[in-house]
């Protein structure tokens, strides 16, 4: 695909379009935002004031977390044994175990407006004049992706500015204070992040081009959130642990799926299809 001959002009109409409907939505807009306050604010939120409250007590709760804990750099180990319980506890959660959960918003933002991109097309009864544009499929294909994609990255990187003033404020409060963020949650956010957003807007926008309702397109496209869920698995299991390395080869990774799922996209995508289908 030449990106210098696209017609860039009738790509941002498309994307202005969808991203006024989704800013107009509610079924789309009210997960963008009730994830990342439940995730980014109440939760952390909850984790401080089991701290607060609980004092030395959950030292218990370590016990479990020392498998965690034998995978993190020697000097954050050393930093962490020179601690308070409660100091502890926060640390691992808020910036360790906490991070795999924060790949979840971006993810779950691009499969919700992925979703919309045909099938909300469909049932708004709109899809017909926009199939009939003078946009080739490439570029037709290219203007969905990248409004669920810029709207995830958006939305992603809200949360983290959200996320960092919380655990500095839970730090301050209750402890005091916690190294965030830290150079592998900036890898995580603006490398991992934008990949992860392509992946699950990649397999969702495929498949909401097969499907006929919204929901149908987005119960799908949410499967994808199971490798995510696996790494924290793996995380509390002490399978591994998330650490810069790791989140450099994990974005290359998924940035390659991301480019191998829209070449298929571009290669399979045909328009006369979904017209067949009206």
């Amino acid at each position: 695909m030449n990106l210098c001959g696209l017609n860039w002009r009738g790509i941002r109409a498309v994307m202005t379009k969808d991203l006024t409907v989704v800013l107009r939505s509610k079924m789309i807009l009210l997960p963008m935002i009730l994830l990342p306050v439940m995730l980014q604010v109440l939760m952390p939120a909850a984790f401080g004031i089991a701290a607060y409250f609980a004092g030395d007590a959950i030292a218990g709760d370590l016990e479990d977390l020392q498998v965690m804990i034998a995978w993190l750099p020697a000097e954050v180990q050393g930093r962490l044994a020179a601690q308070s319980p409660g100091q502890v506890f926060l640390e691992i959660m808020l910036v360790y175990a906490f991070a795999p959960m924060y790949l979840i918003i971006p993810m779950m933002v691009s499969s919700v407006v992925a979703a919309d991109s045909f099938v909300g097309e469909r049932e708004r009864k709109t899809l017909e004049a926009l199939l009939y544009t003078p946009l080739t499929d490439s570029e037709l294909l290219l203007a969905k992706i990248l409004t669920a994609w810029l709207a995830a990255v958006v939305v992603g990187v809200g949360s983290f500015l959200l996320y960092i003033v919380m655990v500095n404020l839970i730090g301050w409060l209750v402890v005091d204070g916690i190294a965030f963020p830290n150079l592998m949650w900036l890898v995580l956010v603006f490398w991992v992040s934008p990949a992860v957003a392509g992946l699950g807007l990649g397999v969702t926008v495929l498949l909401s081009t097969r499907v006929n309702t919204f929901q149908e397109a987005y119960q799908l496209g949410s499967m994808i959130v199971l490798p995510v869920v696996a790494l924290m698995i793996g995380q509390f299991a002490g399978v591994l642990s998330l650490s810069v390395l790791l989140a450099i080869g994990l974005g290359a990774g998924v940035w390659l799926v991301d480019a191998l799922i829209f070449w298929f996209g571009v290669k399979t995508f045909n328009r006369d299809a979904l017209i067949a289908r009206l």
